[in-house]
């Protein structure tokens, strides 16, 4: 079970959009890395092809998950997750700061 998923709201921790907060749209578990909503953003020249427009794009590029903390539910700011088993026997994600269970 990852720490960060998919639709997550998290925060940058370190780089030149330190401070910064967004969803996290896709996440790479491979290569450890995430690409997050408004954060990171590059500016590519694209060439014109039959689908696309050319000129140049700006998009999200992929940022690694150690630079990346999970949002607090309660109060928005940075957040360590655990893992807890419910009474159920639901394993769930839970911030510590907080002691809020993540939901998803």
């Amino acid at each position: 079970m990852q720490k960060i998923r998919k639709g997550d709201k998290v925060v940058v921790l370190a780089g030149k959009d330190k401070g910064r907060s967004g969803e996290v749209l896709s996440v790479q578990p491979k290569e450890d890395t995430a690409i997050v909503r408004g954060v990171n953003l590059i500016r590519r020249h694209q060439r014109q092809s039959q689908s696309q427009e050319g000129g140049i794009i700006t998009r999200e590029a992929a940022i690694h998950l150690s630079n990346l903390a999970l949002a607090d539910p309660k109060d928005g700011k940075p957040t360590r997750v655990g893992f807890r088993v419910e009474k159920d026997g639901k394993k769930v994600r839970f911030a510590k700061r907080s002691g809020e269970t993540i939901n998803g």
